[in-house]
């Protein structure tokens, strides 16, 4: 069987991981990484390309974007042009349905596929949410981040002017609710109050409580944990009171980077289009054919 060749777009947090994870994996073959600085190849094998375009790569099947959420439309809508599946982890739940639409035009035109949205959530965890209304129709779902280190959140505030590093912790308050806990290093000339209301203004936090404090040391703070708890209550047919729920503690790029890869798979097999991860049969995330994990999963 021939390998699927991707390549990583990007190579921060979530490209680093995202190569881990396909080293890993027997199914794919790493076509080489697009960064801004090719000649920078801390930490990345010497047998892996790295280039600024990824029209220098030879055959490339599919990108995984690993950009700041913002970047992506435009970065997909170029790759997408050369025929190249695309898969990413766009993070801003309400800008999704723009998105998807804005992506299934070019990736229908030059006969390729997008899946956006595949990080943990928006992505696996929607995935649950998906299985848990159906087998509760009626009921109320709550999504309990954290605590844990926002990797969108924290990339928000790091491209507010004035700022030199940044941490985003979200906090679960409970019932869906959560506080933003924003740490950061200011430069020089820059003061505190302006730069946490430019914070707070940006979509990412104007929702939620956030507190942004200044500090010596981000780094001194940074830890890439995070975590999620879904819980429904809702019922069945004519029966109250179906509790379900779901809980995980993870590293946050790790888990981002493998749902990249198994999304990556899953495009493989999808007719042209944009989507998301509810849209995508659950067992073409995994390698092999069906028949192998229906005898082994059902």
């Amino acid at each position: 069987m021939q390998k699927i060749r991707a390549a990583i777009v990007g190579y921060g947090n979530i490209g680093h991981a995202a190569l881990e994870a396909l080293v890993e994996t027997p199914d794919f073959q790493i076509a080489g990484i697009v960064r801004r600085n090719p000649a920078d190849r801390a930490g990345i094998p010497a047998d892996i390309p790295v280039v600024s375009s990824i029209k220098e790569l030879e055959r490339v099947d599919v990108a995984i974007l690993a950009s700041p959420t913002r970047q992506i439309e435009a970065q997909a809508k170029e790759i997408l042009a050369l025929g190249i599946n695309t898969v990413d982890s766009f993070d801003i739940h309400t800008q999704i349905p723009a998105l998807r639409k804005s992506l299934a035009a070019v990736a229908k035109e030059h006969n390729a596929v997008s899946v956006i949205s595949a990080g943990w959530d928006p992505g696996s965890d929607s995935v649950v949410r998906t299985l848990m209304e159906a087998i509760a129709p009626k009921g109320i779902t709550y999504t309990n981040f954290g605590p844990g280190r926002s990797m969108g959140h924290t990339v928000a505030v790091k491209a507010i002017e004035g700022v030199k590093d940044a941490l985003s912790m979200t906090i679960p308050v409970g019932t869906g609710i959560h506080r933003r806990m924003v740490y950061v290093e200011l430069l020089p000339g820059y003061d505190l109050a302006t730069v946490a209301a430019a914070i707070k203004a940006d979509p990412y936090f104007s929702s939620d409580e956030t507190h942004v404090m200044q500090v010596d040391s981000v780094d001194a703070l940074n830890d890439v944990g995070h975590g999620v708890n879904l819980v429904r209550k809702g019922v069945s047919g004519k029966t109250h009171n179906q509790m379900l729920e779901f809980d995980m503690k993870i590293n946050n790029p790790a888990l981002t980077g493998q749902v990249l890869v198994c999304v990556a798979r899953a495009s493989m097999r999808l007719q042209p289009g944009c989507y998301t991860m509810i849209e995508i049969p659950v067992v073409d995330l995994l390698p092999g054919d069906r028949d192998y994990w229906v005898a082994h999963l059902v």
